[in-house]
């Protein structure tokens, strides 16, 4: 039986697919090669321009369908069916449609599951599903009716998608890889990022990464504090005495962390770290802020944030946003947001060697650090890497 396919030479209809493709298929090049360079194993196969613009342009007109009254979610995987694990293959391969991916998109709406897409004569079609797919390979995620995130797999397979582009409408955002240069750059936006490459499996600053994205997921808004475990000096910007204290310090986090993890038990461990990651994301919803250290031990929640005695408050932050051609400003912190927003700045202004973590109900995500060589507080905006 002959195959249905998407033809490449079609020029796609829409036009962000176009604009943002070039970006999306050098950042592809260099990091696979960046790979191979370092003697990286399972590595995808690179997408090129016009692979890029096809299953941009064709998800996009999916997602603007509906199927039995509900919008899809679909993740698609740019791979052939022999560099994924243990596959599901369809007998006849299907064409590449916005039609047909509206019918398999109540099959793929669980998280982890991809349709495989893959190109044969110049042509892609889709082959069946996968679950397990090599690093750095080309993910595209439909969110919601028109909005779509380019994204690829940790080598570590574990953890948030690398998020490298976001298309909402005529809107494109690309992330911007420099990002991670500045001086100031905290250690979770490098791994945000995802541009270095991950010795373990189980590194400290991925768990922030975590945490921020089930913070995120469970849309209540919430803060999370990470202070010194060498010092108390963050109690004199709490309001005492704390609704929620916790004591001990509960320390499961910190003991998972510490694990020694080999490939026999990674699954576990993983199934594990997760569980207790939304448990401790789950607190971040009840009104006030959790506060970790930095050996990841839960000191409390419900905490009141205030002004440190001797402190002025915090009159301007400086607004970051990890996106080309879009520059850092200064600004007043009450034009960062709410309450929320404005008692984490002064928080890490008056205790300059924590960060704050701050979720909003609308989806925004923004870290707050101290800068020593700018000598005021950063307010990176970081929801685009975390869709």
């Amino acid at each position: 039986m002959s195959i249905e396919t998407y033809n490449l030479l079609s020029k796609p209809t829409y036009k962000a697919a176009f604009t943002a493709s070039a970006a999306i298929e050098k950042h592809f090049a260099y990091q696979i090669a960046a790979a191979f360079e370092r003697g990286e194993k399972n590595i995808a196969t690179e997408p090129n321009k016009q692979v890029i613009e096809a299953i941009i342009d064709t998800a996009f007109w999916a997602s603007l369908r509906k199927e039995e009254g509900r919008p899809p979610k679909i993740s698609l995987a740019f791979l052939p069916p022999d560099q994924a694990s243990q596959p599901l293959m369809f007998e006849y391969p299907l064409a590449l449609t916005a039609d047909i991916l509206n019918k398999l998109s109540p099959a793929v709406e669980r998280p982890g599951i991809h349709l495989g897409v893959w190109q044969q004569d110049g042509e892609l079609y889709i082959w069946g599903t996968t679950q397990v797919i090599p690093g750095f390979c080309f993910v595209l995620e439909v969110i919601e009716p028109g909005l779509l995130v380019i994204k690829h797999r940790r080598l570590d397979g574990f953890g948030k998608f690398v998020n490298v582009a976001v298309l909402q409408g005529d809107h494109v955002k690309i992330v911007d890889e420099q990002s991670l240069s500045l001086p100031d750059c905290p250690k979770m936006l490098n791994t945000l990022l995802g541009f270095t490459n991950t010795a373990s499996w189980n590194q400290a600053v991925n768990l922030h990464v975590q945490l921020a994205v089930s913070m995120r997921d469970h849309g209540r808004g919430g803060t999370l504090l990470i202070v010194p475990s060498d010092n108390d000096t963050w109690r004199e910007s709490i309001i005492q005495p704390i609704s929620y204290p916790v004591y001990p310090a509960f320390n499961r986090l910190s003991v998972l962390m510490g694990q020694q993890v080999s490939r026999h038990n990674l699954a576990a461990w993983q199934e594990e770290l997760s569980d207790e990651i939304e448990c401790v994301a789950g607190l971040t919803a009840v009104d006030g802020a959790t506060i970790i250290n930095d050996k990841h031990e839960l000191l409390a929640f419900g905490a009141k944030i205030t002004r440190s005695p001797g402190r002025e408050s915090v009159k301007k932050i400086m607004l970051t946003e990890p996106i080309i051609d879009t520059p850092a400003v200064i600004i007043p912190p009450s034009s960062n947001g709410g309450t929320r927003h404005f008692s984490a700045a002064q928080f890490v202004f008056d205790q300059r060697d924590a960060f704050a973590l701050v979720a909003s109900q609308d989806g925004r995500f923004t870290i707050f650090s101290w800068s020593p060589c700018d000598e005021i507080v950063l307010a990176h905006r970081v929801d685009t890497l975390l869709l």
